[in-house]
């Protein structure tokens, strides 16, 4: 770590052209690591010449694994579905996720990244950190703690619940940095005034894990706490992180970071929402092209604070569209599959309602040129693609949202 005063380290302002050289540099070490020594990458990336595998054009013609694929995996090939690269005996701990997904924890330091989330939002060495986040079974309370210890930061694991005992807590040990789901730090906050209990200590806050909107923000800034989000995803660690000029989440400096069309691997187009996708240089764990499941998209330029890595909007709903039509189930991936037979249309959506007596679904299509026979053409590829009989409507180019959304399911039953 530097001594520079509002940087964790060096890399966070790097020049970003050198900043991707150095990240493509360490990729085909990693697809190597991968390939050798994760049974699963073995098939997936079978016949992939890592030495290859050094630009972004390369990457992204790798498959994309995405975390809704990781329950079979793992029922197949437990406990990590062969995507794990270190053996269960050599780990430190195990977590398990709703899924149940279950996660490795490897014996080092951070292993989860969080020390720079928690640098940016102000905490320091030998802070007392008043971490609810759980701890039992899912890793939220060990990256955050873990994250804290590499700052040199001392934590109280307070975990979830017991409101009255957390602000008693607070109280007593006067910690100065909260970690945390953001409503729960507002519940804790309105549980003090309430009781007249002084928590005035807590200065910093990094939240995660739900939505800050800026309402809650103003309600816990009012309190006298500088509060910031991060994004980490049990899977991968942390992905991205605010900073003081609160413009965006700015990527985590170990990680390949894209945004691609649900449904597909492909890059969309610089302020296009689509679904978070990551590579990380974790030897462990290696996931390569992991899909997250989660919306969002990239903020254009770089942030006012001076880091330079890319930056996103933050969390942006579901990417994982995926409806049941008529016992049939339809999947982003279906709808990208229509589009691609079809080179005249630049943008869908597929709308799914109902008339009140069945399903009715219609492909909502923006056109680059006249349309013609297209809408026989379409409706034919819906009726391939998905078993399902739809319509072709077309919209004016600019018209749909740029809001991540393949498939929209409007059906109202009441």
């Amino acid at each position: 770590m530097t001594a520079q005063h509002d940087y964790y380290d060096d890399l966070e302002t790097r020049d970003p052209v050198q900043r991707e050289q150095a990240l493509f540099a360490r990729l085909p070490d990693q697809i190597a690591n991968a390939q050798r020594n994760a049974p699963a990458y073995a098939g997936v990336l079978k016949g992939v010449d890592p030495g290859e595998c050094c630009t972004l054009e390369a990457l992204l013609q790798l498959p994309v694994m995405r975390k809704s694929d990781l329950i079979d995996l793992q029922k197949q090939a437990p406990p990590f579905g062969g995507l794990a690269a270190t053996p269960l005996s050599s780990l430190g701990r195990v977590f398990g996720s709703p899924g149940p997904i279950y996660e490795p924890e490897a014996q080092r330091p951070d292993y989860w990244r969080l020390a720079r989330a928690l640098y940016a939002a102000g905490f320091r060495k030998g802070d007392l950190v008043h971490n609810t986040f759980s701890y039992h079974f899912t890793p939220a309370g060990s990256m955050l703690e873990s994250g804290a210890h590499a700052l040199g930061c001392v934590v109280f694991p307070a975990g979830v619940g017991q409101t009255e005992l957390q602000v008693q807590t607070i109280a007593d040990l006067q910690p100065t940095g909260y970690t945390g789901t953001p409503s729960f730090l507002k519940i804790i906050l309105d549980k003090a005034a309430e009781a007249g209990i002084d928590v005035a200590s807590m200065k910093n806050a990094l939240v995660g894990g739900e939505a800050l909107p800026p309402s809650l923000r103003e309600s816990i800034n009012e309190r006298g706490i500088n509060v910031l989000q991060c994004y980490a995803t049990a899977d991968l660690g942390l992905i991205a992180y605010e900073s003081d000029a609160k413009e965006g989440l700015i990527a985590d400096e170990e990680i390949i970071l894209e945004i691609v069309r649900p449904g597909t691997g492909e890059a969309v187009a610089p302020d296009e929402v689509g679904e978070v996708v990551v590579t990380t240089f974790n030897r462990d764990y290696p996931l390569i092209r992991f899909g997250t499941g989660d919306l969002s998209a990239l903020l254009p330029g770089v942030s006012p604070c001076g880091r330079t890595n890319l930056r996103i909007r933050g969390w942006m709903g579901r990417a994982d569209q995926t409806t049941k039509v008529k016992g049939m189930f339809v999947h982003p991936s279906q709808v990208n599959a229509i589009v691609k037979r079809h080179p005249q249309i630049s943008k869908v959506r597929l709308v799914v309602d109902n008339d009140g007596t069945v399903d009715v679904i219609r492909l909502l299509c923006e056109v680059r040129q006249g349309t013609g026979d297209l809408a026989d053409a379409v409706a034919q590829s819906i009726r391939e693609v998905c078993k399902l009989r739809g319509a072709a409507e077309f919209v004016a180019p600019g018209s749909l949202p740029n809001d991540g959304k393949v498939i929209d399911d409007v059906r109202s039953y009441e």
